[in-house]
């Protein structure tokens, strides 16, 4: 997937996320990091039924592109669900577990994206 397409992808997630009332939406660039993943996308849902339809809505957007992906949390009860497609990381917290394990803050506001 060529890096206009990957920025694209991200882009649309967070408008889904957006529609879909997501809270404090953060996208991090990752590219130069050690890490082998383009993008985070950081939200924050209100609720347990919010974070897993958050969720439900990244997968199915994912899938309907044809956006293989390599992992997601397919519990109900969590505070921090993943939805990895490898070449980004969509993390869906709550408003506890994202003050407590502090994503924005370990990877440093140089890597914040303006979409």
């Amino acid at each position: 997937m060529l890096k206009t397409d990957v920025f694209n992808s991200v882009k649309e997630i967070v408008e889904l996320l957006e529609e879909k009332d997501g809270e404090n939406i953060v996208v991090l660039d990752m590219e130069d990091s050690e890490l082998m993943v383009d993008y985070f996308v950081i939200v924050t849902g209100n609720s347990e039924p919010h974070r897993v339809a958050l969720r439900d809505q990244v997968v199915r957007y994912l899938k309907d592109e044809d956006i293989p992906i390599t992992f997601y949390d397919k519990g109900q009860s969590t505070d921090w669900m993943i939805i990895d497609a490898g070449i980004f990381i969509v993390h869906i917290f709550s408003e506890e577990s994202r003050e407590f394990y502090d994503l924005e803050g370990l990877w440093g506001e140089q890597n914040r994206t303006v979409l």
